[in-house]
Order: structure tokens, then C-alpha cells, then sequence
């Protein structure tokens, strides 16, 4: 029998949610995913030791504020690592700290691409990673029109996913399994079937409506807890899943039925064209994605702290 992750595939392009080669070349996704959570975890693992250690040398020698320019080429190595052993496009994310700041994304996304160039890789196989702040999609909008393609992430709520459509983003990456957690926390509910789940439901509901409307941006479901989340989406236009559940899906043979398609998107879905104050407006009055948004960016500042302090603790070897 074949697999559920082999059957998702036939229907759904798969990414590993993962900085981890030996995971990526087992489970051979198109594309691979980065965050500061992963390249945190990446930098521990043995194998990438040479390129933590030539990046705190490079950045030394030729930056006197060399702490960011580390990260990036940190960042762009691991990226091009994994793009090795991908067809597709690997997803490296702008410093969340810039999340508020939409030049300094601007100039921070082409820097990054550069670095990439610099190491013979094409700007058509990179995405820019930017948290859906108002400024990050106005940044990514911008990025957009120059060449650059951008995956819009942190994205909780419909809001999010319409100003990122409207902006021309290339993909989005909208939270499933965060979406449920706070569900958990403040319904006093502890288990969702998948057809009520919050998070399965806001992906379906952004998925139809980009089809309604004819909208060119991918929709990646991202942050599953459990296949059964998965198997809800399937058929969406991509999913980012991490190396445990690939495992999962790998391992059980039973029928995968196709739940999302672009051809029967159900009853149509209104929305009023965002602007500024509509946004902030709207994502003010929906409390689950206004405080994971924040949560979101500051856990990715968190996770970057501790890179750096990696990096600078590399120095004093």
C-alpha cells in the first residue's frame, strides 16, 4: 500500500519544516523551511560546526558591526546547504526584530539575496521569510515588484492573508497548530475533531477564498500538531511539515482523501479591500491573532538572542 505521505504528495507539494539534512534527504521534499527556531537548532548539530566557525571569522574580519552580518551569512549558508539536496526553494527569514520596520526589511531582503547570489545560488530559488506586520506585507509587496518572492508567515487570521493577496505575495504561511493551542487554552476545550478545528478551518477558509478570487499566491499550511491536521488540508496548495510527522504520514498506508480543491471552494466569500486602518482595525478585533502575531515575532527575537550569543561565545573559543 502506499503511504499517506506518498498520497498527500500526489496532491499537495510537500516541505520540510526542518534545517536538518540528513531528515530533508530522507523525506525528500520540493521545498524546505527556515526560521530562527531552526537554524538555532541547525547550528548545534556537528555537521554544520565549519560553516558557524567561517561565518563568525568572515563577518569579524570584514564588519565592524558583525553580529547581523554573521547571522545572514549563517542564515544563507545553511539555506544553501539545503538547496543542495532540494529541487525547489528553500524559505530564509528576515530578523524579526525588523518586523515594524519596512525599509530596513526591504534593505535587510536584498542584502540576504545578494548573499545568495554571492554563493552562485538564483534569486528563483529563495523565498524571504517576513512576519504579516503591516509593514512586513508592504516590505514584501515591495520585494515582490523588484524580482524578489516572498513568503509572508506569523499569519493568524484572514486579515492577514487578504492584504498578503492583495500585496501580490508570492506565498503565505498561515498557523494551523497555533491557532488551535489558543483555542485550547481559552475555550476550556481539549480536543477538536479535524472538521472543527480552528486552525484547519482558517486555512480552508483563506484557501477558498484565494481560488474564489483568482488570486496567483500559494497557500502553505504551516505549525501542524498532529497528522489529523494535515490530512484536513490535504490538497492545499502546499504544506510545511515537520520531520515527525513526515515520519507519521510515512508510516501509515491507510486512504488519504483529498479535502481542499481549487474547483469547489463552497459559498463565496466577501472582503472589503484593507487598507491601513481597516487592517490594524480588523486584526486589533480578532485577539487570537493579534497576541500570537506578537508571541510569534517575539519567540523568533528570542531564538535569534541566543543564536548570537552562540556566535559571539564562537569568539572566545
Amino acid at each position: 500500500m502506499i503511504s499517506k505521505l506518498d498520497q498527500l504528495r500526489e496532491m499537495t507539494v510537500v516541505v520540510a519544516d526542518t534545517g536538518d539534512l540528513d531528515a530533508i534527504n530522507h523525506y525528500q521534499p520540493i521545498d524546505a523551511t527556515t526560521n530562527p527556531s531552526l537554524i538555532l537548532k541547525a547550528a548545534e548539530l556537528e555537521r554544520y560546526r565549519p560553516l558557524l566557525e567561517q561565518s563568525v571569522n568572515r563577518s569579524r574580519q570584514s564588519h565592524s558591526d558583525w553580529l547581523p552580518e554573521c547571522m545572514d551569512t549563517l542564515a544563507v549558508g545553511i539555506g544553501r546547504e539545503i538547496l543542495q539536496v532540494i529541487p525547489g526553494r528553500v524559505s530564509t527569514e528576515i530578523d524579526a526584530r525588523l518586523s515594524f520596520d519596512t525599509e530596513a526589511t526591504i534593505a535587510r531582503g536584498m542584502s540576504l539575496v545578494e548573499k545568495y547570489q554571492n554563493a552562485g545560488i538564483a534569486s528563483d530559488r529563495i523565498l524571504l521569510k517576513i512576519a504579516a506586520t503591516w509593514e512586513g506585507i508592504r516590505a514584501a509587496e515591495q520585494l515582490e515588484k523588484s524580482g524578489i518572492q516572498c513568503n509572508l508567515t506569523l499569519l493568524f487570521s484572514f486579515e492577514q492573508a487578504a492584504a498578503a493577496a492583495d500585496a501580490g505575495a508570492f506565498l503565505i504561511s498561515p498557523f494551523v497548530g497555533r491557532i488551535l493551542d489558543w483555542h485550547k487554552r481559552h475555550s476550556g476545550k481539549t480536543d477538536y475533531l479535524p472538521e472543527e478545528d480552528p486552525g484547519v478551518l482558517s486555512v480552508k477558509s483563506i484557501y477558498n477564498f484565494y481560488k474564489q478570487y483568482g488570486y496567483d499566491t500559494i497557500v502553505m499550511g504551516a505549525s501542524f500538531r498532529n497528522t489529523d491536521q494535515i490530512e484536513a488540508l490535504a490538497g492545499c496548495d502546499r504544506l510545511t511539515i515537520s520531520p515527525q510527522l513526515l515520519e507519521a504520514l510515512n508510516n501509515d498506508s491507510g486512504h488519504l482523501a483529498r479535502q481542499l480543491h481549487p474547483d469547489d471552494t463552497g459559498k463565496p466569500i466577501d472582503c472589503d479591500q484593507l487598507n491601513e486602518a481597516s487592517f490594524r482595525y480588523q486584526l486589533n478585533n480578532n485577539a487570537m491573532a493579534t497576541e500570537k502575531l506578537a508571541e510569534g515575532i517575539r519567540n523568533f527575537i528570542a531564538d535569534q538572542d541566543k543564536l548570537e550569543k552562540r556566535l559571539i561565545g564562537e569568539t572566545t573559543r
